[in-house]
């Protein structure tokens, strides 16, 4: 199969402006359903003073969200493939946004657990579609991966930003204030979308009808699959979290069989089989798994080794993106004079150097080394999804490009749970053999128990957790080589 870099569209083909301007419309939804990934981020203990949420409750405030989105996206994907990409997207932001206020108006633990799982239902409408409508809105492959860049890097842009704009609003407001925010940009969308987006589905009598019963199994895969491996990243291995995972692999390998069977699935296994598709979700599910996973080490680094305030270490997370701002664009104008295999292999490449880099940090490390590692890492990492994202779309047919877009967007869901599930495994593993066998429990556990103990243990917990910090890192960079000889191997251009 050949994987062609130049465009095969006229110029007739090209998007102008309205097509620019339906795209700017359709990002800032996206940014605001990415942000809400981490916004509560700094939201939780005001929320704990006021709604008063037992431990369960509180972990369920916070994950709700991210499990409702990873079930539902490949059922709501292929559903607007067959209502209408931009009825589902305006649907979609009708439910988010009154979701979003429900959120922010909530008296008790239990409601806004709800109108979390409704904000990630809303989330699962917006996001395939967004990307859906890049495929119908840009049909030249020149703009289009300008487009889907654009997309990548307000997704991931988004993510960085949650905790920085939640913050911000707690600096001045209640934390409802971090759920309002996404009103103004829901009734943007609500009241431009009917005249800037065009109507597309898939045409009658093609697409068949919408497969209720493999909604259901995929809905039953996902969510008990991400539960059980970020339950193993939280607590470490237990009978739960793995009876949850077996029974999300075995209701996934009912719905392979089901899909099998059908005219029309829902989840395109012969598309899935095509390198240039196939191949991108791979590759894309482990750079999220590299990205995530290390992120959780950089968050506590900056706060509780070098003593960082929690915005003050949002403010400087950011810091990293702006070498994405740039790389995501000269990967996407590389890949056009050159096979995108040789790109997205150099952005691991890439990643894998930063991540080794990485390595060598300790207590005493300055931190602009810590920030241009994870600048560097971050910009081969973003400059893969882009490219990712940009050959799966392209090589799914328009009519089925909703489905094809939430399972790669369901892949990237996986990956980020994964990562947190092995990184963070041989990050603790490291930082417990590191820490002196006469610490205290708790300080034997987290580098957080240790925070209140005496100063010799605090100082061992954190040389100890800058251990753990390299281990992961370590893991992080042989997971960006692995994927790299995956990307050579399953994206090069054949013919």
């Amino acid at each position: 199969m050949t994987l062609t870099t130049t465009p095969r569209t006229g110029p007739g083909d090209r998007a102008g402006r309205r097509e620019w301007t339906a795209l700017a419309v359709l990002m800032l939804p996206l940014l605001l359903v990415s942000m809400d990934v981490s916004v509560l981020y700094f939201a939780i203990p005001a929320i704990a003073a006021e709604l008063r949420p037992g431990a369960t409750a509180q972990l369920w405030i916070l994950d709700m969200y991210g499990f409702v989105l990873a079930g539902l996206l490949i059922p709501l994907g292929a559903l607007g493939d067959r209502v209408g990409r931009r009825r589902m997207l305006l649907a979609g932001a009708a439910l988010f946004g009154a979701a979003s206020l429900a959120a922010a108006l909530a008296d008790s633990s239990g409601t806004l657990v709800a109108a979390r799982a409704l904000l990630g239902a809303g989330g699962a409408c917006l996001m395939p579609s967004t990307l859906a409508m890049i495929r119908t809105l840009f049909r030249n492959e020149t703009q289009r991966a300008k487009a889907v860049t654009t997309w990548t890097a307000v997704m991931a842009g988004g993510i960085s930003l949650g905790p920085v704009l939640s913050g911000a609003l707690l600096e001045h407001f209640w934390w409802g204030s971090v759920f309002l925010v996404n009103l103004p940009a829901m009734a943007l969308l609500l009241l431009l979308g009917p005249v800037l987006l065009p109507a597309s589905r898939t045409p009658e009598g093609t697409a068949g009808r919408f497969d209720w019963p493999s909604a259901l199994l995929s809905l039953g895969a996902v969510l008990p699959a991400v539960y059980g491996v970020k339950e193993f990243a939280k607590d470490g291995p237990a009978a739960e979290p793995a009876l949850a995972v077996v029974t999300g692999l075995c209701l996934g390998v009912v719905l392979l069989r089901r899909q099998r069977r059908l005219t029309h699935p829902m989840i395109d296994l012969a598309l899935l089989c095509r390198p240039a598709y196939g191949g991108s979700v791979l590759v894309n599910l482990l750079a999220m798994a590299a990205t995530v996973g290390f992120a959780v080490f950089l968050t506590q680094y900056l706060q509780s080794v070098l003593g960082l305030s929690p915005f003050e270490a949002a403010l400087w997370s950011v810091v990293p993106t702006v070498g994405v701002m740039a790389a995501a664009p000269a990967g996407a104008a590389l890949a056009r004079r050159t096979d995108r295999a040789y790109v997205v292999t150099g952005g691991f490449l890439v990643a894998a150097a930063g991540f080794a880099w990485l390595t060598s940090v300790g207590p005493d490390t300055p931190l602009w080394v810590v920030l241009a590692a994870c600048a560097v890492y971050a910009a081969g990492l973003v400059t893969v999804m882009t490219l990712g994202n940009e050959l799966a779309l392209g090589a799914a047919p328009p009519e089925r490009a909703g489905a094809a877009a939430a399972v790669l967007e369901s892949g990237q869901e996986l990956g980020g749970a994964l990562g947190m599930a092995l990184l963070g495994s041989v990050g603790a593993a490291v930082y417990t053999a590191a820490m002196p066998e006469g610490a205290p429990a708790a300080a034997r556990e987290t580098l957080g128990g240790a925070l209140t103990a005496p100063p010799p243990v605090l100082a061992a917990a954190r040389t100890a957790f800058t251990d753990a910090l390299a281990a992961a890192a370590t893991g992080a960079a042989l997971l960006c080589l692995l994927a790299a000889a995956l990307a050579y191997g399953l994206l090069r251009r054949r013919g």
